[in-house]
C-alpha cells in the first residue's frame, strides 16, 4: 500500500540508502536531515519501506521550491514522483511552485510536465554544458 508522509529523523539512513544509490555518495546527508528537521522532507512509503523522497523550501524568491525528487530505480514509472509532487502542491505554503532539472533529464521533464508544470526559465553554468530548465506551477 502506497502512503505518502513527512519523513521523520527515524527515515534518515533509509532515505540515504536512497540517496547514496543515485548520486554514488552521501555527501548530502546533512542537508536531508535539515530538510527533515525543518519538515521539509516528504517520504514515499511501499509496504513500509520508503520508495522515494522529495524535499522543498521556500527561498526561491518566497515561493515554494522543489530542490529535490528521488524514487528508487527500479520503482520509477510507478508513480510515485507524482504523487509526492501532488503532495507538495496540495500542502505548499505559497500559490506559486518551481522546480528544475537539466536539460539532459528527459524523464524529469516529462514528470514535470505530465504534473502540469510548464518551462519558466532556463539557467546556463550550473552544469558544464548542461542547462538547467526552471518549471513552474501554480495552485
Amino acid at each position: 500500500m502506497k502512503s505518502l508522509e513527512m519523513a521523520k529523523l527515524i527515515d534518515l539512513d533509509d532515505i540515504m540508502k536512497i540517496d547514496e544509490e543515485v548520486i554514488g555518495d552521501n555527501s548530502r546527508r546533512e542537508y536531508i536531515r535539515k530538510a527533515i528537521e525543518e519538515k521539509r522532507c516528504i517520504v514515499a512509503n511501499d509496504k513500509n519501506i520508503i520508495v522515494g523522497f522529495l524535499i522543498f523550501d521556500t527561498h526561491f524568491f518566497d515561493c515554494s521550491f522543489i530542490s529535490l525528487i528521488i524514487v528508487i530505480p527500479t520503482e520509477r514509472r510507478k508513480g510515485y514522483a507524482t504523487s509526492l509532487i501532488e503532495y507538495i502542491i496540495n500542502i505548499s505554503p505559497t500559490k506559486k511552485i518551481f522546480s528544475s532539472t537539466n536539460k539532459s533529464n528527459q524523464r524529469m521533464q516529462e514528470v514535470f510536465k505530465a504534473n502540469g508544470f510548464i518551462q519558466s526559465g532556463l539557467i546556463g553554468n550550473l552544469d558544464e554544458g548542461d542547462p538547467e530548465i526552471i518549471y513552474f506551477k501554480s495552485k
